[in-house]
């Protein structure tokens, strides 16, 4: 294992079984959904997800475990460092 591994980001972790079930560990907070997208906070920064019918199956914040069910189109992180708002804020802005 590579010594400069963070234990934060390690706890952050994607599965994603077709495009109907998708695993987020390493959440921290849901700052937004509805049936198109998702915005979340994780240890690895803030992820984008959007598609159609989305629903969350299972939200534990103290696990930090989030599961999404429905038709996953993206998968995204936002960079905060982007200059007139990033994808978050035209996704729902």
């Amino acid at each position: 294992m590579n010594e400069y591994t963070n234990l934060s980001a390690a706890a952050h972790r994607l599965e994603l079984a077709g495009r109907e079930h998708l695993t987020v560990t390493g959440v921290e907070d849901v700052e937004r959904f509805d049936e198109t997208g998702i915005v979340m906070s994780t240890s690895a920064g803030t992820l984008v997800v959007t598609g159609e019918d989305l629903h969350i199956g299972k939200l534990s914040l103290d696990g930090g475990e989030l599961h999404v069910d429905g038709r996953i189109d993206s998968v995204t992180y936002e960079d905060a460092r982007q200059s007139g708002g990033g994808f978050f804020s035209r996704l729902f802005g």
